[in-house]
């Protein structure tokens, strides 16, 4: 075994950005990664003193009761059901928007509900497009100020707030009459990492040949905040 056709690999890898872990093992994972790597570092085998640049803990989804899910007590919920009766994107968004990331969260299945409801909105926005419409001045503005803060929120994996901000969003856009084709698009890209199936949908929808998910992330006008 020789080390040194492994540290160009170590170099690229380390420090892993983001370390992300249940808060229920934080003691355990802290052992495993941090003392092993910090114990194989003494021995100038790993060319970084930390594993990780940061770590972050997720809480845990408890069941409607507040108990702890289990099958014993009958109260897990299966994500194929939830899938199945209402889509991936309705699971995902709901999963971020029930609560603060790092902090224990009853499920709640009226939650669902109203994830999935707003969903089917933003999905009918697509009748209000006009390639042609006037920018709506206080569109733009919760536009632009949407950019900022989801993409501060997804950033600082406050997603339940992201969330929020979008459903704000599209609150103001259903006021309208008609929405500009210019601004739709920038709408598209921040539903895009909270619902990415729907989103790649409507994208192709409006004519566009790539990805989505290639495109480049919107960036806010600080004059129309």
């Amino acid at each position: 075994f020789s080390i040194s056709k492994y540290k160009k690999a170590f170099k690229y890898w380390l420090p892993v950005d983001l370390y992300n872990g249940g808060m229920e093992h934080t003691t355990l994972h802290l052992l495993y990664s941090r003392f092993w790597h910090k114990f194989l570092y003494d021995l100038k085998l790993v060319p970084t003193l930390e594993p990780y640049s940061a770590r972050r803990s997720h809480g845990m989804v408890l069941a409607e009761d507040g108990q702890k899910m289990s099958k014993s007590h009958g109260n897990v919920i299966n994500p194929d059901e939830i899938v199945k009766k209402f889509g991936a994107d309705t699971l995902r968004m709901y999963e971020m928007f029930m609560g603060p990331f790092d902090q224990a969260i009853n499920w709640s299945n009226q939650g669902v509900v109203g994830v999935f409801r707003f969903l089917n909105r933003a999905w009918q926005l697509q009748k209000k497009v006009r390639k042609d419409a006037d920018q709506c001045r206080e569109c733009e503005t919760i536009l632009h100020k949407s950019v900022k803060k989801i993409s501060e929120d997804i950033d600082n994996m406050k997603f339940n707030t992201a969330v929020s901000q979008l459903m704000i969003l599209v609150n103001e856009i259903d006021k309208e009459p008609a929405f500009n084709l210019d601004n739709y698009k920038i709408f598209l890209k921040l539903l895009a990492p909270l619902a990415p199936h729907i989103s790649e949908e409507l994208w192709f929808k409006i004519g566009e040949k790539k990805s989505i998910h290639l495109e480049p992330w919107p960036q806010f006008d600080p004059a129309k905040i």
